[in-house]
C-alpha cells in the first residue's frame, strides 16, 4: 500500500513537471515571433541567420522521435513538447525562405531537405533494431547529444555578457524561460528514471542559473553606473 502511494506520488510529480516543461517551452518557441514580425515588415531577412531554426528543427525531431511510443512508451510529454517545437521551427524556416535572397533560399531549402533526410535515416535505422532496450538507448543517446550541443548558444551568450559586461543580448524572460523549462524536464527525467532527459536538462538548468546570476549582477552594475553623475573628461 505504501509502495502504491509512493508510485502514485511519483507519477503525479512526473506529469506535473512534464506539463510545466511544455508550458515554459512554449514561451521559448514563440520568442522569435518578434524577429519574424520585423522580417515580414521589412520584406527581408537582413543579416539574420536561418541556421538556428534548422538546427532547432533537427533537435526537436530527434527528441520527438525519442518520445514516441515506438522508442519509449513512457515519454508522451517529451513527444508533445517537441512536436509543437518542430511545427514552430518549420514555420519560422518557411518564412525565412520566403523573405530571404535567392542564394539563401536555395541553401536553406537544401538544409531543410538534409534535415528531413537525416531524420528519416535515424527513424528507419532505429526501427531495424529489434531489441527495444538497445533501440531506446541508441535514439536516447542521439537525443541527449543533440540537446547538449544546443547549449553552445547559451555558452556564447554567457561569454558575450562577461566580455561586454552588458545584458543587452541576454533578455531576462528568455533566460528565465530557459531555466524553468530545463528545471521542469530535469525533474521529469528524474521522476521517470530517464538519464537521456535529466542529464542534458541538468546541464541546461546549471547554464540557466549562470545566465540569471549574470543578468542580476550586470543589470545591477549598469543601474548603479547610470546613477553616477555624467562627467566629461577632456584629458
Amino acid at each position: 500500500m505504501v509502495l502504491s502511494g509512493q508510485y502514485s506520488a511519483f507519477l503525479i510529480a512526473k506529469v506535473a513537471a512534464g506539463i510545466a516543461g511544455n508550458f515554459f517551452a512554449f514561451g521559448l518557441f514563440v520568442s522569435p515571433i518578434h524577429t519574424f514580425k520585423r522580417i515580414i515588415r521589412n520584406g527581408s531577412t537582413e543579416e539574420f541567420s536561418g541556421l538556428p531554426y534548422i538546427y532547432a528543427l533537427l533537435n526537436c525531431m530527434i527528441s520527438m522521435w525519442y518520445g514516441s511510443p515506438l522508442i519509449s512508451s513512457d515519454n508522451i510529454l517529451i513527444l508533445t513538447v517537441n512536436s509543437v517545437g518542430a511545427v514552430f521551427q518549420l514555420a519560422y524556416i518557411t518564412f525565412f525562405i520566403i523573405y530571404t535572397e535567392k542564394p539563401k533560399k536555395v541553401w536553406m531549402m537544401g538544409l531543410l531537405v538534409a534535415v528531413f533526410g537525416l531524420f528519416a535515416i535515424i527513424a528507419i535505422g532505429s526501427l531495424q533494431i529489434s531489441d527495444l532496450f538497445l533501440r531506446r538507448t541508441v535514439v536516447g543517446l542521439l537525443s541527449c547529444f543533440s540537446l547538449i550541443s544546443m547549449f553552445a548558444s547559451p555558452l556564447f551568450i554567457i561569454n558575450l555578457v562577461i566580455r561586454t559586461k552588458s545584458v543587452e543580448f541576454m533578455p531576462f524572460y528568455l533566460s528565465l524561460s530557459t531555466f524553468l523549462m530545463s528545471t521542469s524536464f530535469l525533474l521529469y527525467g528524474i521522476f521517470n528514471y530517464d538519464p537521456y532527459v535529466y542529464v542534458p536538462n541538468g546541464i541546461g538548468t546549471i547554464l540557466g542559473i549562470v545566465q540569471l546570476a549574470l543578468y542580476f549582477h550586470y543589470n545591477r552594475s549598469s543601474k548603479e553606473d547610470s546613477r553616477e553623475p555624467f562627467i566629461v573628461s577632456y584629458a
